[in-house]
């Protein structure tokens, strides 16, 4: 299967490079309007430059979008209407808006996924299976200051990979929502029937933070996304007193969690719906529900 990617950025450039390392693909192609760093990533990965989209559209069964997310809606239109299947960079689109008209162009025949990486990563489904009843969740996901030019807020930026999780795979259905802060660094909160959770991102941070935090009545889990980590803490059975202090004893586990680079499985997972003319497991209308949310969030920042 010939792939081809479309913006060769930075994380355009990390597409190409796993597809050239991809069993499932066969020649690559990319695109960019600036032609050197296009020819540039094209030797470093034996990759084939395209003078134009349309040559590569014509030239491949698949495609990843890397382009910037302004031009998400058009490039996607165009992508869709050559009849290429596609995997575009959250966000879907710049607005909510955008993403409905993208999602109107679709139709069954085209294998189209939105590439919400952090539910690739592997923890994602070990916290899956343990958990049962969460009490509470939290989840923090902060970045140093970049000088890389930023053209949206923290909350599409960063917060997104978190809400993507919260409504896909922890929770489902109606919740109350407040948040605060800035749109460079902000906090939300949830509540889900009886469960609260808590969101921070932020791009002002001293270190770089990628973690989640969930209670349950017989159980703390920690994960780490950046790492790969998981452990569980199991309330004990017996708690004592020593020298009129309260102790007990937990019992800590490290899952076991077979690490993986997540834009790997991702792109794998892709090339392997297109082949078999499969959902993507994240859609179009998941990823426009986050985009959803993620407007909700600022507006109720701007509204404060």
């Amino acid at each position: 299967m010939d792939v081809g990617v479309i913006g060769v950025g930075l994380m355009g450039r990390n597409h190409v490079r796993v597809y050239s390392e991809l069993k499932q693909a066969g020649n690559v192609y990319l695109f960019d309007l600036n032609r050197e760093a296009a020819m540039g990533v094209a030797l470093a990965f034996e990759a084939t430059p395209c003078d134009s989209l349309d040559d590569l559209l014509r030239s491949v069964d698949a495609v990843s979008v890397c382009v910037p997310t302004p031009y998400h809606r058009a490039t996607g239109a165009q992508v869709i209407s050559a009849g290429v299947h596609m995997l575009i960079e959250k966000p879907i689109c710049a607005t909510e808006r955008e993403a409905q008209e993208l999602l109107s162009l679709m139709d069954d025949d085209t294998v189209v996924g939105v590439g919400h990486i952090e539910r690739f990563n592997p923890i994602v489904g070990e916290i899956r299976r343990i958990i049962r009843k969460p009490l509470f969740v939290e989840m923090n996901r902060h970045n140093p200051a970049s000088s890389r030019p930023m053209g949206s807020s923290v909350i599409e930026d960063l917060m997104i990979h978190d809400l993507d999780i919260l409504q896909h795979v922890l929770f489902s259905g109606e919740y109350d929502l407040s948040a605060a802060g800035s749109l460079d660094a902000a906090s939300a909160l949830f509540r889900f029937d009886s469960t609260s959770a808590f969101i921070s991102a932020s791009r002002k941070s001293s270190k770089k933070i990628r973690r989640i935090y969930i209670e349950e009545e017989d159980l703390t889990l920690e994960g780490d996304f950046m790492n790969q980590e998981v452990f569980t803490y199991y309330k004990p059975e017996h708690y004592r007193v020593e020298n009129e202090r309260y102790v007990q004893e937990n019992i800590i586990e490290k899952v076991m969690v077979n690490k993986v680079e997540p834009l790997k499985v991702e792109l794998s997972t892709f090339l392997d719906c297109v082949k078999r003319g499969a959902p993507f497991p994240v859609t179009p209308g998941q990823a426009t529900r986050n985009l959803a949310l993620c407007e909700e969030i600022k507006s109720s920042l701007q509204g404060r």
